[in-house]
């Protein structure tokens, strides 16, 4: 028995899992969860490299950034960035990657996509000038994260432009790991 179904057993949700797994849980991605995926502006990855040591990274573009290939396999553009590629190493380490697409501005539903990823220096028929790379998703599990506790967002402004080259500051060290001040730069060199 795995821990996941021990732990339903113990805290007594065995049943309620069981409805889950059978009425929400899915192997691909049916027709409205393309649509969903085809509007969002950012989704949250979440991978391990191959000791089980974690990184969760947020992925953001314009609508459409992700794109669905097919009911099994979808892909993301990787953007320049600070150049740790933490998420990319693990990935190479470790396949398994969790996807959350939340839509926090009309539905409050978001959409987990669990699967297998792989790096693709180029994608033919994705052409986003900025992409440096694409991470391709076998897509092993699609299933609903309810709204109960998604909160309803407005939207103040959208950015004109999701570039990292642009030169100023992007939060640098807002926490002042390195004792600096909330204007630098250090997180994006």
């Amino acid at each position: 028995m795995s821990l996941e179904k021990a732990l339903q057993q113990r805290y007594g949700s065995t049943r309620r899992a069981d409805r889950f797994y059978e009425k929400q849980v899915i192997s691909c991605l049916n027709e409205k969860m393309i649509e969903f995926v085809s509007r969002q502006e950012m989704m949250f990855v979440s991978t391990a490299d191959g000791e089980g040591h974690c990184d969760s990274a947020i992925r953001v573009g314009n609508p459409g950034f992700v794109r669905v290939l097919n009911s099994q396999t979808i892909a993301y553009p990787e953007y320049r960035g600070n150049g740790v590629f933490a998420s990319l190493g693990n990935i190479a380490e470790n396949p398994h990657v969790g996807l959350l697409l939340v839509d926090f501005y009309d539905s409050t539903i978001g959409l987990h996509i669990n699967g297998k990823a792989s790096i693709v220096d180029d994608l033919k028929g994705c052409d986003d000038p900025r992409a440096e790379r694409w991470v391709c998703v076998e897509v092993e599990e699609a299933y609903i994260q309810c709204s109960k506790y998604i909160p309803l967002l407005e939207r103040k402004s959208q950015a004109s432009t999701l570039s990292s080259d642009i030169e100023k500051p992007k939060g640098g060290d807002f926490f002042c790991v390195q004792g600096g001040d909330e204007q630098g730069d250090v997180a994006n060199p």
